[in-house]
C-alpha cells in the first residue's frame, strides 16, 4: 500500500492531457502518477523530463535507454521501475522479449552487444549504493558512444534515480498488468 494517497480528482483534471496521451501509448496510467500528481507543477516538470529523456530521438536508441533504466532501478533495489522499463523495453521500444528476459545475464548472454554491455555496466554500477562507477566505466563507454550518447545514457540513470527514490520512498504498488509481464518475463 502506497504511503501517501492519490491525488483528488480536481488534479487530475489539471493534468488529463498527459494522463490520456498514455492511457493511449500503454493503456494506464502508472501508479506513482496517482501520487506526483498531487503537485501538478512536479508531474509536469517529470514528464517533460521523461520525454525528453527518454522519448526524444537521439543516439542511443530507446530500447537500450529502457533496458538501462531497467538495469540502474534493479541495482538500487527498485521493483517497481525495473517492471516498468522491462515492459517498455518490449512494448514501447521494440526490444526483442528475448534480450529483455536476458537482462539479469547482460554481462555474458549472447543477445547483448559490447557497446550495449557497457552502458548497461554504467546502469548498474550507478545504481548500487553506494554507486561504485569509475573512469573506468567512462573508458569503456568512449570505445563505442560519442560524449553526447553518454550524456543521454547518463540523464537515463539520472532521470530513473529520482523516480527510484519516489517509488521506494512511498512504496508505490505496481499496477496488474505491469507486476503480470514481469511474473512471465523477470522472474527467473
Amino acid at each position: 500500500m502506497a504511503r501517501v494517497s492519490p491525488a483528488p480528482p480536481e488534479r487530475f483534471a489539471q493534468v488529463a492531457d498527459i494522463m490520456e496521451r498514455w492511457r493511449r501509448t500503454k493503456g494506464y496510467p502508472p501508479n506513482s502518477w496517482h501520487t506526483m500528481v498531487r503537485k501538478p507543477g512536479v508531474f509536469r516538470a517529470y514528464r517533460d523530463l521523461h520525454t525528453a529523456v527518454m522519448m526524444e530521438e537521439g543516439e542511443i536508441p530507446k530500447a537500450l535507454k529502457f533496458m538501462v533504466a531497467h538495469v540502474v532501478s534493479r541495482a538500487c533495489g527498485d521493483p517497481y521501475c525495473a517492471a516498468h522499463n522491462a515492459e517498455n523495453a518490449a512494448h514501447i521500444a521494440g526490444a526483442a522479449i528475448e534480450k529483455v528476459e536476458a537482462l539479469s545475464q547482460f554481462r555474458t548472454s549472447p543477445l547483448f552487444t559490447p557497446a550495449e554491455r557497457a552502458a548497461l555496466e554504467l546502469a548498474h554500477a550507478a545504481g548500487s549504493c553506494p554507486p561504485r562507477v569509475t573512469d573506468a566505466h567512462f573508458a569503456e563507454l568512449r570505445k563505442y558512444y560519442s560524449e553526447d550518447a553518454v550524456i543521454e545514457i547518463v540523464a537515463v540513470i539520472a532521470l530513473l534515480g529520482w523516480l527510484n527514490r519516489w517509488n521506494i520512498t512511498l512504496a508505490t504498488p505496481i499496477e496488474r498488468e505491469a507486476l503480470a509481464f514481469a511474473d512471465e518475463h523477470l522472474a527467473p
